[in-house]
């Protein structure tokens, strides 16, 4: 076998990060594959993207067979939902084992089922997201004849593997809002008769770029988002298209807003470009644990409200399980927009919440909810973590417990070290990537905080993806 190799292989076991493992047999011995986004069961060609001596790394191009246990349940298959089919405690199953075994690997935590303390399940298992985007492209993917059409009007996800083609979605998929996703395209049908072309990725020209969603489930509400080129923009009646969305979706649409990109990267970002409200509110309010959090277009926010829920109570559970923090300082880092910091400033008796993160657009989040939701034991900073705690060290040997919430990559070590300066009695250690926190965690328990406890969040059904919290305690 070598790189580009095209093969069909039966998924006989199943790795972290969603990768499903073939061997094959040699005269050297057995020869591991692995293909991301499958599961065992599964017959499926791929494609070698990366070959070494023992292994090799494939993308999933189709699959031929589904496994005995697989089910169709009516949804279109995306590549964001792989696993789907799936029975839900068989995927909840794989990424348990799978997830414990990188604890022992990569963190060298050998009792990690000792420790470990619970699965927590999505309380939802479909339709559980609140926000979606859906992708524009000239170049479409036919889904029954499975040729690429250029020159098309599509509007649905990109085709697994690629950034060009788009697969029209035209029926829910399981994952986002149904009546949203059911009426997608009556959307694409309105937008296709304006006469203007679909964003063409490869030439970056066109009009029509991404249409991103946000849902409120306390408010049942939605915030829209059409973001396109200038190239044609006189031709775009836009209250005409504010008028067709609002007699669609009536009192859901709490706010229609356009922007205008002309930057050729493959981003819906506001920031990016102008951005107008046509009609309606630029925020939505959502609800976790009794408090309200406004959300923009571009606010960072769990995206599984139900189980941020659950995230959280554990965070704040493991925080008040070996002390008393009546009158302690606690320190939210990467806080966001300060969900987790808000709701232990309210919960937990006259403590001290001090929250950091270093998008200023965060932070402002942050304080405009606090305000509404009436919490004055905290405050919050706009900084990198690393840099602030250099600028403040009046806290050095204050901070009782310090929660944690990095992005994926992890703390970057001289932020570890950094926080462990800190000399915190305990961490609360949230994470969405588990191999960068059982990283983290050697890194910790060599500075003398100890695992006492780990539960694994499931925020995300039919993907790979799992969070976990940890607790540990300084010896």
């Amino acid at each position: 076998m070598k790189r580009g190799d095209i093969i069909e292989i039966e998924i006989t076991d199943y790795a972290f990060g969603g990768k499903g493992i073939a061997k094959i047999d040699t005269e050297q011995g057995q020869y591991v594959v692995f293909v991301h986004n499958t599961y065992p069961g599964q017959t499926v060609q791929a494609k070698i993207a990366k070959k070494r001596k023992r292994h090799a790394e494939c993308k999933l191009l189709n699959v031929l067979k589904d496994a005995p246990d697989a089910v169709d349940l009516g949804y279109q298959e995306i590549s964001g939902a792989p696993y789907i089919k799936l029975p839900i405690d068989r995927q909840r199953e794989l990424k348990q084992t799978s997830t414990l075994e990188q604890y022992k690997r990569i963190g060298d935590i050998q009792d990690i089922y000792e420790l470990f303390d619970e699965y927590i399940p999505s309380p939802v298992d479909f339709n559980y997201r609140n926000k979606m985007e859906y992708s524009f492209s000239s170049i479409r993917q036919d889904l029954e004849t499975g040729e690429e059409e250029d020159d098309a009007f599509a509007l649905g996800f990109k085709t697994r593997g690629t950034w060009w083609k788009v697969e029209n979605l035209d029926k829910e998929s399981g994952l986002f809002d149904q009546e949203l996703e059911t009426k997608l395209k009556e959307i694409r049908a309105y937008l296709q008769t304006i006469g203007l072309p679909a964003w063409h990725p490869p030439q970056k020209l066109g009009f029509f770029r991404h249409l991103v969603v946000r849902k409120s489930f306390d408010q049942d509400a939605l915030l829209i988002n059409l973001v396109t080129s200038s190239q044609g923009l006189k031709r775009f009646g836009r209250d005409a298209f504010a008028a067709f969305m609002q007699d669609l979706l009536g009192k859901r649409l709490a706010g229609l807003q356009h922007t205008i990109n002309d930057d050729v990267s493959d981003r819906a970002k506001i920031e990016k470009g102008n951005n107008e409200l046509l009609i309606g509110d630029p925020v939505i309010l959502e609800k976790l644990l009794g408090l309200h959090f406004e959300i923009s277009m571009e606010s960072f926010f769990q995206t599984n409200p139900k189980s941020a829920e659950k995230l959280y109570a554990k965070a704040i559970a493991y925080a008040l399980e070996n002390f008393e923090l009546k009158g302690e300082v606690l320190m939210d880092l990467f806080c966001g927009t300060g969900t987790i910091g808000q709701i232990m400033a309210s919960q937990i008796p006259d403590v001290k919440v001090i929250g950091v993160d270093i998008v200023p657009e965060a932070i402002e989040d942050a304080k405009r909810n606090a305000a509404r939701n009436k919490i004055n034991n905290l405050e919050f900073f706009a900084a990198d973590v690393g840099k602030f705690l250099n600028e403040y060290p009046q806290y050095s040997g204050n901070i009782h417990t310090v929660m944690l919430d990095p992005p994926r990559a992890g703390i970057a070590p001289k932020t570890l070290r950094k926080v462990i300066a800190l000399g915190a009695k305990q961490i609360v250690y949230i994470s969405c990537n588990p191999a960068t926190q059982a990283r983290d965690a050697k890194e910790l328990s060599q500075a003398g905080y100890q695992l006492q406890k780990i539960s694994l969040v499931d925020q995300f059904p039919h993907t790979a993806h799992i969070e976990a919290v940890a607790l540990f305690i300084k010896k």
